[in-house]
């Protein structure tokens, strides 16, 4: 038997170890364009940014080791420019001899990757503008940047590469502007969360200029301008642009293949494509979403290296593993923050008319008593009628990237919001609390759905008219530092002695600084007779940080 592998970074070089481990006797070629194999994609931007200080560190294997190791043809600088389904053969050409040749196949797998989107904008061809794709895109960038150390960076692109260059160009020495069409940073959070992070990163000295797009690029004297469609320019000794990929399906289209409704090569539950005797992996594939069933793409090494283990050993023993999608866990570093997404947002909900709810907490990382306590942040997603998870969202130093990892286990496994409340970790004072976060999730959206919390989303306050009460239940000397314009300042522990003052004709709205105080006035205040009592989700904390962004973002 006789494999082709076209591209090998994650999702391919994970199929062709896996071949070789099932097949000791099959022939096994793999052809990828650029240089480098099976690389680490995902430490570019820190190999920038001189936090991965050792290049040969990047390479999982070379060409040479995987050969020796699995006993594979790697064909690197060797680009694959058509497949005849029919005949079952590709037509290569070796890119430093100019070699073309024909290779037949048994049984062929793409994984082409994807391409990074170049919008046609004026000047985007000159020098010192980037894209972040491979090791030969990290060295023009490093070497460019080690020259500009003082300089000015503009990323265009609010994404998690985007962001990741920020804080690495950031820790050479460079001023840095993040330049984002949409009006937020991380398109898979929901803005309060979004709103959160992008207050971080101002406080760190990054730019943002947010609901601006991009119109094209000049060159200076000394550089470059980067212009606005608002008219402004802002000038930049170095451009990356991060503005997001595409799924390369070129060679699939040209041969015959069937695309699917997200641009991506449309494969079965097996990764088999329209052909039989083609599989494919990786960012260029599109899959039924496990929660929502619409066509998606991911973009992640982790599932491409899973689909690469899955279709070898369909190609092998013959259809015999069924891949069940990806819930599209992410997560970045942004400074001193961790934000991890996984599943649906809210927002994504809502456009799919898909019922849900969103419950908004902040935790300690750890038990309040022991030293060093951050908030952590927790959005999660979820259907009302059948209480089933469908996203989550963190935010928070210590401890955020294990809490995302339990909210995706719940979510791939299709779990409710009960199992949140019943999860059982691993408790010391330096891991957790009692209650953990994800607990604590679970058992704020556990109330919601019986009645016993009513929440309200942040922006309820610009819509305040003479009917409504606004009431901050936090401290004293908290509401002295600032509060919601309009708010009536009663402590949470002194309410009981002013129930006589509170109107009962009125929509009283709640909130405290995280949600847990504004929670047990609503207690006090729903059994004392009050009618229409609501707390702000995430309380004053998600308010302050929405009520910043969003005017920015007007101004």
């Amino acid at each position: 038997m006789k494999y082709i592998i076209i591209g090998a970074v994650a999702g391919g070089a994970s199929a062709a170890a896996r071949l070789r481990r099932m097949d000791e006797s099959a022939e096994i070629v793999i052809f990828e364009k650029g240089d480098y194999i099976s690389y680490a994609n995902c430490g570019l931007p820190y190999y920038i940014g001189d936090v991965i200080t050792d290049r040969n560190k990047l390479f999982v294997q070379t060409a040479a080791s995987f050969h020796r190791r699995f006993a594979i043809d790697v064909r690197v600088t060797t680009e694959v420019t058509e497949i005849d389904a029919a005949a079952k053969t590709v037509t290569a050409r070796n890119l430093r001899t100019g070699q073309v040749f024909q290779e037949a196949y048994d049984k062929l797998l793409l994984a082409p990757g994807a391409q990074p989107v170049r919008p046609p904008l004026r000047g985007i061809e000159l020098d010192g503008i980037f894209t972040l794709r491979n090791v030969s895109d990290t060295d023009h960038i490093k070497a460019f940047a080690a020259q500009k150390q003082s300089g000015h960076a503009v990323i265009v692109g609010a994404g998690f590469i985007g962001l990741e260059m920020a804080e690495n160009l950031h820790r050479l020495g460079m001023s840095v502007t993040i330049v984002e069409m949409g009006n937020q940073i991380l398109a898979p959070l929901d803005f309060p969360m979004a709103a959160m992070v992008q207050q971080h990163l101002r406080a760190k000295g990054i730019h943002l200029k947010l609901g601006m797009g991009v119109s094209g690029f000049s060159k200076t004297d000394d550089g470059l301008n980067v212009h606005l469609a608002s008219g402004i320019s802002i000038p930049a000794n170095i451009v990356i642009l991060s503005i997001g990929v595409r799924p390369d399906t070129r060679l699939a289209a040209a041969a015959g293949l069937e695309l699917g409704p997200a641009r991506g090569i449309s494969v079965n539950a097996f990764l088999q494509t329209s052909n039989p005797d083609i599989y494919a992996v990786g960012d260029a594939v599109e899959f039924a979403n496990p929660i929502t069933g619409h066509p998606t793409n991911t973009y992640l090494a982790g599932p491409a290296n899973k689909q690469g283990r899955i279709s070898a050993d369909n190609m092998v023993f013959g259809n015999v593993k069924e891949y069940g999608g990806s819930i599209n866990t992410a997560i970045v570093q942004v400074f001193d923050l961790t934000v991890g997404v996984v599943g649906i947002a809210a927002k994504n909900a809502a456009a799919l008319g898909i019922a849900h709810v969103t419950a908004i907490t902040h935790s300690g990382s750890h038990a309040g008593y022991y030293p060093n306590a951050q908030q952590l942040s927790i959005s999660i997603v979820f259907d009302p009628t059948n209480r089933r998870l469908m996203g989550a969202q963190v935010v928070g130093r210590d401890g955020a990237d294990k809490r995302l990892d339990v909210l995706a286990m719940v979510i791939r496994n299709k779990g409710t919001i009960d199992d949140l409340a019943a999860f059982e970790h691993a408790y010391a004072p330096p891991y957790s609390s009692a209650k953990d976060p994800v607990n604590m999730a679970g058992f704020v959206a556990e109330n919601m759905l019986a009645g016993l919390l009513h929440v309200v989303p942040w922006d309820i306050t610009a819509g305040i008219t003479a009917d409504d009460m606004l009431i901050d239940v936090r401290n004293p000397e908290e509401f002295a530092t600032g509060s919601i314009p309009g708010a009536v300042n009663i402590p949470v522990d002194d309410l009981r002695q002013n129930l006589k003052h509170l109107p009962m004709d009125k929509r009283l709205i709640i909130f405290c600084q995280v949600g847990l105080r504004g929670y047990l006035a609503q207690r006090i205040l729903v059994q004392h007779g009050f009618k229409s009592v609501h707390n702000i989700s995430g309380g004053y904390t998600v308010w302050q940080a929405c009520e910043a962004e969003t005017s920015l973002l007007a101004s």
